[in-house]
């Protein structure tokens, strides 16, 4: 977390941005924290909270869109050569496929408040052929919610220390 505040504080919104396009398609940084600390900045003045909102939502929605295009594009080849390794047999993926065309653009919207699913949704959307349409309308009102959301609690958070 040490690394993100100092990248926050050196680079600002680029780094937001940059941080969570990296983070929701899979390395490892703590978004939620992320955003709450976010949250704290715009309460003390360091960020703008409006802003906040807007750069976390554009970073967001580009690691969803290139996660999806990554799945559209390499997924179910990739699945298929090394799917076996994590016990997914192409019945499996079948099954899978079926159960996300069905919920699919929910798991999406609400994929957001799990760590890790969030992360594969995306994926499986491009994966399962999610039309991009759907994808993105049901990505962004998630983005939305997300970012409002735990920004909101920072800055709440950061209120009650000033």
């Amino acid at each position: 977390m040490e690394f993100v505040q100092e990248m926050i504080a050196q680079y600002g919104y680029l780094a937001l941005y940059c941080l969570l396009a990296l983070g929701i398609i899979g390395l490892p940084i703590p978004d939620e924290v992320l955003m709450t600390f976010v949250g704290y900045l715009a309460s003390m003045g360091i960020l703008r909270y409006t802003a906040a909102v807007v750069v976390s939502l554009l970073g967001s929605m580009s690691g969803m869109i290139l996660s999806y295009e990554l799945g559209r594009k390499i997924g179910k080849p990739l699945v298929w050569k090394f799917g076996k390794w994590i016990w997914l047999t192409p019945k499996r993926l079948e099954k899978a496929e079926g159960w996300f065309n069905r919920y699919g653009m929910w798991a999406v919207s609400f994929g957001y408040f799990i760590p890790g699913i969030r992360h594969l949704t995306c994926y499986l959307s491009g994966v399962s052929g999610m039309k991009r349409t759907t994808y993105w309308l049901f990505a962004s009102i998630g983005a939305v919610v997300w970012c409002v959301l735990f920004i909101t609690i920072g800055y709440f958070i950061g209120v009650q220390f000033v």
